[in-house]
């Protein structure tokens, strides 16, 4: 993986994709909450970094965005009972990633969060995980050895969505001239399961449970209740 001072553009094509503020009822089908796992960084300091970095593409993204500093791990999808959708998940499927976890046997590690990276539809902080144990913790997360998260995966922290279809070449010059500093290293000592409403576009996230490294527990939140989520104590 590339250090965290080095620049990584993944853009592609001419422009950046813009991002629509609107429901998408085509694709939940009236389902919520979509369920994921990731790495809770929403610390003061990754906080102050987002927000510069917010600050400093100010103008090509969209207003309002209020999603928790985070990197994504692996999608679960949307809870059910009776899966009848291939993004539809049940107690068995959080069972066999909670259990893989569990034999994993991991550990706390530290990452590294660096400069300013862009994919097409969004800029990032870049992540470094100098130990693999990023790597580690998806391969426990993959049911079957399948991920449902497709594509090639980079992890990272989302800093806003782009508001429109900006060129490339404007927005490198823009990324290039963030001034990033020293990278922050974040200690990770659990890994965390998190929703949000798939009908509102970059709005917050909840926080559903924790599974925490050292004691190999699964502690849920009041959010996982509230949402009327199958047993997945088991």
């Amino acid at each position: 993986m590339a250090d965290a001072d080095e620049e990584i553009c993944l853009i592609e094509g001419s422009s950046t994709l813009r991002n629509v503020r609107r429901d998408f009822p085509e694709w939940h089908l009236g389902r919520s909450p979509f369920v994921f796992w990731a790495l809770d960084v929403d610390l003061p300091a990754v906080r102050d970094r987002v927000a510069m970095a917010g600050q400093h593409m100010a103008g090509l993204l969209l207003d309002d965005y209020r999603r928790q500093s985070h990197i994504t791990l692996d999608l679960c999808g949307f809870p059910a009972e009776v899966q009848r959708n291939p993004d539809d998940f049940g107690a068995e499927y959080l069972q066999k990633q909670c259990g893989a976890l569990r034999l994993a046997g991991l550990s706390d590690f530290e990452i590294e969060l660096g400069g300013l990276s862009s994919f097409s539809s969004a800029p990032f902080l870049s992540v470094v995980d100098r130990g693999g144990n990023i790597t580690a913790l998806r391969k426990c997360l993959a049911v079957d050895g399948s991920h449902r998260l497709f594509g090639s995966y980079v992890p990272h922290v989302t800093v806003g969505l782009y508001a429109d279809e900006w060129p490339v070449e404007y927005v490198k010059r823009r990324l290039t001239g963030f001034p990033s500093g020293a990278a922050l290293s974040c200690r990770i000592k659990r890994v965390s399961l998190m929703s949000y409403s798939p009908s509102e576009v970059a709005g917050a996230l909840d926080l559903l449970g924790d599974y925490w490294f050292a004691s190999g527990e699964m502690r849920w939140h009041a959010a996982a209740g509230k949402m009327g989520f199958p047993d997945f104590s088991g």
